[in-house]
């Protein structure tokens, strides 16, 4: 594989889960690229949902893999996924590379083995986004009830397990600022990839804006549906999760719902918008940039990652931001965006700034460095 890291030691990346090809997954691909000799650990695998480069990797499961109906519903075996992440077997391996939102920094590495957190989170569902996922309108009675008696535990054992990797890097400004309030960790920003090369500037306009999301509660879909409806503007959603049955029930006939959908569909789909809609507070968010890179603006709650990567100032104008969750304020967004205009070349060129091979050379270079600090008189 190109680009391969020469550090001549055995290697583990550990990450939570298989079960599709989002962010999280994307930058495991560029680490397998990096290591592709590696042993890729994961609490569960779907096999082929991901990419042939991940697909060939020697991945080993945990108990989780086993477990009744897990495929589908692993989620609910949040409480357990500590205990299956402790039980990897890290010994014959002289670096770990964690890729954590949930649980993948608790893997233990040998004592003499340098661990390296790649963190997109700490995790959310645990902490600030809790009531999006376990509150009375989200979760069931039993569910609600399970995380009650988990939650402190959960939230120990994460601020515990904080201390397993010798580095953190964050893949933002606001997770860095996360790691530090909550397990008071310092770290390293390096921004994750965005595949501007697989997007080509469109001008085209069909008249429809578009989500690009999983249809989880946090993500904000809602806020954007009951916007739209309103409207009566045409809104396109990509994308599947459990929200989706309560998504559907509220969206009126000018929402459309795709599914996931394949790289190239997925380029047509931005390629035809007038703009994509981004209504959730993120740590990051690929799909802006992705929306960029093929000269789309964005229109953003002015939260979390977003601000660092949609611009709403004169002179540099990547998109629109709005500064609360509240349909008034999306649709007041939207009013502003029809009355700006955007050069589509300048905003692939900011979408550039995070490239996939930009992110892959910094990955490389920073593990470099920090094995040659960690062992010194190694190669």
């Amino acid at each position: 594989m190109s680009n391969a890291v020469d550090i001549p030691v055995r290697v583990a990346i550990v990450h939570e889960w298989l079960t599709g090809m989002r962010g999280g997954e994307k930058c495991v691909e560029v680490l397998c690229e990096l290591f592709p000799r590696a042993t890729l650990f994961t609490l569960l695998h779907v096999k082929e949902s991901v990419s042939a480069t991940i697909e060939q990797m020697s991945i080993r499961t945990s108990f989780i893999q086993r477990l009744p109906l897990a495929k589908d519903r692993y989620r609910h075996y949040l409480p357990l996924f500590p205990r299956a992440v402790e039980q990897f077997n890290l010994e014959d391996f002289d670096l770990v590379i964690s890729s954590n939102h949930c649980v993948a920094k608790g893997a233990r590495a040998r004592r003499d083995a340098l661990h390296i957190c790649y963190c997109y989170t700490p995790m959310r569902y645990i902490w600030g986004l809790y009531d999006e996922y376990f509150g009375k309108e989200r979760a069931g009675f039993l569910t609600r009830a399970g995380m009650r008696m988990a939650v402190g535990y959960l939230r120990r054992w994460d601020v515990r397990t904080a201390t397993n990797p010798h580095y953190f890097v964050a893949i933002s400004e606001h997770v860095r600022r996360r790691i530090q309030e909550i397990y008071g960790r310092s770290s390293d920003v390096i921004y994750p990839p965005v595949d501007t090369d697989r997007f080509t500037v469109s001008q085209r306009d069909d008249g429809y804006y578009l989500i690009v999301s999983a249809l989880v509660p946090y993500k904000r879909i809602d806020l954007a549906i009951e916007a739209f409806n309103r409207s009566g503007e045409k809104l396109v959603i990509v994308g599947s999760g459990p929200d989706a049955p309560r998504l559907k029930g509220m969206a009126r006939s000018n929402i459309v719902f795709h599914g996931w959908q394949p790289d190239e569909a997925l380029g047509e789909c931005y390629a035809r918008c007038r703009a994509v809609i981004f209504p959730g507070e993120e740590d990051f968010g690929i799909v802006p940039l992705e929306a960029m890179a093929t000269g789309k603006p964005v229109v953003a709650f002015a939260r979390g990652g977003a601000l660092e990567t949609v611009i709403d100032t004169p002179g540099l104008q990547t998109g629109v931001l709005f500064q609360e969750q509240k349909v008034d304020a999306l649709l007041d967004a939207i009013d502003r965006l029809h009355a700006s205009r955007f050069n589509p070349q300048i905003l692939r060129s900011f979408a550039q700034q995070f490239s996939r091979a930009l992110y892959k050379e910094r990955m490389g270079a920073y593990i470099g460095k920090k094995w040659r600090e960690f062992h010194p008189r190694l190669p």
